[in-house]
């Protein structure tokens, strides 16, 4: 388990406070990281445009947690190289456009 993970469900459990989860993150910036780190991974796995994997019933991400830890395990695996921040972005994103995660 790296640190920056540490900190990232961390932050997620204190924003579990808040109106949103993931209220501290830039949405727009989200996208854009997403858009250019992930969606040929996910276009290749799913087809389309790649957005079955949030939307597919039996998809994997029922929680802000999960939806952190899996973020993070794609930042690590793909070497994306995202600060904390970065995930956090791409967190409150996909909880915008997908999850809604409250």
């Amino acid at each position: 388990m790296k640190i920056p993970y540490l900190l990232l469900v961390a932050a997620f459990s204190a924003a579990g406070t808040h109106a949103a989860p993931f209220d501290k993150g830039d949405p727009k910036a989200g996208k854009a990281l997403l858009e250019k780190a992930c969606m040929s991974c996910h276009i290749n796995m799913f087809g389309g445009d790649g957005s079955k994997i949030y939307t597919r019933a039996d998809r994997k991400v029922k929680t802000p947690q999960q939806l952190a830890a899996r973020i993070s395990g794609c930042n690590a695996n793909t070497g994306a190289g995202w600060f904390p921040d970065d995930e956090l972005n791409v967190a409150a994103y996909l909880n915008q456009q997908y999850y809604k995660f409250k």
